[in-house]
């Protein structure tokens, strides 16, 4: 990580909520940012047992001992502040509260492909080759402002949007340090030709066995991907492809492999209704698979 002392960096408030703005965060505090303000999402009730829960940004500030806002508001009464650095804030910023402050935001694509709530995803459903992360400026329409920094990844074929985002975590991390070291910088505006990752449907984890086993894979890495055996939903979590075999598509060809409209896909780690993760094998131990039997009847 950058390093750089209190003095070069512009006195910042801090925007996030989910665990991969907590990277950014550390890394701010560890290269001795002076955060006037952290501001969050408001505690909700989350997990199985649905607990009001603080986000992942508010635990972490309260524990380097920052301020927490869950009203952005608040920004219009500080005064010292030069700069608002935001990371997967979760709302759109007004112009109001722009015009007062100045932001920066660590979007996780290579802009202008993949503005929006799901640029991990979609980049991975698309089969891109690569990403990676935009430091920006923060206008009031959707990530649409010049860009002052990036940084690229290769997207491999094991890569999970889990993965593939804390990567990203730590490339903004660095390319964020970065830019505030040598703040103020130039931007370079971005070009019309932008394509939109639009949030991900709960429905679009549903897997279409008459896609290929390609595209399948790439769901399960990219998404809740899930099936429907025995009137039963199955999460699948892990998978991979492999050559055709003989079958319809959807029918089980092995007691781990399904037929695709190319293929098959095998599965390897899934997740049933109400139980824990766990493998292909224990999970075929009491499912009763019977080679022909049809997934999607």
């Amino acid at each position: 990580m950058v390093a750089t002392s209190r003095s070069n960096l512009p006195t910042l408030v801090f925007l996030g909520s989910p665990e991969p703005a907590v990277v950014v965060l550390d890394a701010l505090v560890a290269a001795g940012a002076n955060i006037q303000s952290v501001v969050t999402q408001p505690d909700a009730k989350r997990g199985r047992g649905s607990l009001l829960s603080p986000t992942p940004v508010k635990m972490r500030a309260l524990e380097h001992g920052l301020t927490v806002t869950h009203n952005i508001s608040d920004l219009l009464t500080l005064q010292e502040c030069t700069l608002g650095v935001v990371v997967a804030y979760g709302r759109i910023i007004s112009a109001d509260i722009l015009e007062h402050l100045p932001m920066i935001n660590v979007h996780f694509s290579l802009l202008p492909r993949w503005r929006g709530a799901a640029p991990v995803e979609r980049a991975i459903l698309a089969g891109d080759s690569q990403t990676g992360v935009c430091i920006m400026d923060v206008e009031a329409t959707l990530d649409t402002g010049a860009v002052f920094a990036q940084s690229v990844t290769p997207i491999s074929d094991s890569d999970t949007s889990e993965s593939l985002t804390s990567r990203l975590a730590l490339l903004g991390a660095d390319a964020l340090i970065d830019v505030l070291t040598r703040w103020p910088v130039p931007a370079t505006p971005q070009s019309a030709e932008a394509t939109y990752a639009h949030k991900i449907s709960p429905t679009e984890g549903l897997i279409d066995w008459h896609q290929s086993s390609e595209q399948i894979c790439r769901q399960v890495r990219a998404l809740p991907a899930y099936c429907e055996y025995k009137g039963q939903r199955l999460r699948i979590l892990e998978a991979c492809q492999q050559p055709h075999q003989d079958g319809e598509v959807g029918e089980f060809v092995a007691p781990d492999t399904i037929a695709t409209s190319n293929g098959s896909v095998q599965i390897l780690r899934v997740q049933p209704a109400g139980k824990a993760a766990m493998t292909a094998q224990d999970w075929l131990r009491g499912a009763r698979v019977v080679v022909g039997d049809n997934i999607g009847k």
